[in-house]
């Protein structure tokens, strides 16, 4: 029953997820919103369809369908915005995750740009890691002993035995030094820690130029948000910690700053990539390049990279937040069929709102409609 009352229609989920469905003129800002940008965010995964196919998730969305709708998309002759909408509801019906507006849960994550060098010095001299050629992928279904529990990585040891890679203080004790392994190095660990949670970052290299460095792999271990160690701590209240309160504090903390930082002991290492347009985020775990206000970073067991997501919750301004964006990313701590992490953009402007954004919200699924 809906929250009136009257008979709605739902959608078995080989997960035991309930969705249930929803008119497109019942969402409300759908006939308002930019199906134009949508549409073109979506057909970007025409691209890489070929070597990166979608993987059939809990959710149900039939691959197939998908897959078909996005080649459409990108063929499309008509790509304005009536043509748009038209496309997304004659070829889509839309199933509620979470049906009433303050079930699901949404946070912001942007790309920052931050300047650096690839020569260290006494200013730059926090480096930004390569993928450790020790660091291998293990199956987390047959872990071997000592592993914590949904490990996916480990170090190789000379004799072939795997035991967990160091973790983040390690790691910054110098484990990996003089391994060659530096892609460039930055002026404050901070940074370099903020980096690690975003995912990716743009360099402007002091040196001259532009490099992007993006996600490659990670140590391993667990990843704990240390906004929640710094609540724990009672130096930040409850609902306190956003990016910029917790970057305040790490700055007048510096001589408690590594030991906070530690107690994340996942560790992110990267790999260099270009800058081939400005205007487009790094390339996602969708393989695709995120597109500020309309990638969308989901929990990557649930829901099938590529699908269409409509998002109804509201900006740290309190302004409302009503788009169609594509599902082209996860992260550690997006987990849930209704949890959503919004790509922003690039910069400190996008920072502002990314590290404030921590809305509920209704996260509504579009399934491609058979032929």
């Amino acid at each position: 029953m809906s929250a009136d009352g009257s008979a709605v229609a739902t959608r078995p989920a080989p997960s035991g997820l309930r969705l249930e469905k929803v008119d497109f003129d019942h969402l409300p800002g759908w006939t308002a919103d930019d199906h134009a940008a949508a549409l073109s965010a979506f057909a970007g995964g025409a691209d890489v369809l070929a070597d990166h196919p979608p993987k059939p998730r809990a959710s149900g969305i039939a691959v197939p369908l998908l897959a078909e709708r996005i080649r459409e998309a990108a063929n499309q002759g008509d790509t304005g915005a009536a043509a748009a909408r038209r496309f997304f509801e004659t070829r889509f019906e839309a199933y509620a995750v979470a049906p009433d507006r303050s079930s699901a849960f949404f946070t912001g994550y942007y790309e920052p740009v931050v300047a650096g060098t690839r020569t260290p010095s006494s200013t730059f001299a926090h480096p930004i890691y390569a993928r450790p050629g020790d660091l291998v992928d293990i199956d987390p279904d047959c872990l071997p002993s000592g592993f914590e529990t949904g490990s996916r990585f480990g170090q190789q040891r000379t004799d072939g035995s795997l035991s967990p890679y160091p973790d983040r203080a390690a790691i910054r004790s110098g484990v990996l030094a003089d391994r060659g392994l530096e892609l460039v190095y930055l002026a404050d660990p901070v940074d370099v820690f903020f980096i690690h949670i975003q995912g990716s970052a743009r360099i402007r290299l002091i040196e001259g130029g532009e490099m992007r460095v993006t996600y490659a792999a990670k140590s391993g271990h667990p990843y704990t948000p240390i906004g929640r160690v710094l609540i724990e701590m009672g130096v930040l209240p409850p609902g306190g910690a956003t990016m910029a309160t917790i970057r305040r504090w790490l700055a007048d903390n510096p001589g408690d700053a590594d030991a906070v930082m530690a107690r994340n002991r996942s560790y992110i290492f990267f790999r260099e990539t270009p800058v081939a347009d400005a205007n487009l985020g790094p390339v996602a775990a969708a393989k695709v390049p995120l597109t500020p206000g309309r990638s969308l970073a989901v929990d990557r067991l649930i829901h099938t990279f590529h699908t269409p997501v409509w998002v109804d919750t509201r900006l740290p301004d309190d302004q409302s937040f009503r788009r169609l964006m594509i599902a082209h990313d996860t992260g550690s701590a997006i987990v849930g069929a209704g949890r959503g992490d919004i790509f922003i953009g690039s910069g400190g402007a996008a920072g502002k709102i990314a590290g404030a954004l921590q809305s509920t919200g209704r996260f509504v699924v579009l399934f491609p409609r058979p032929e």
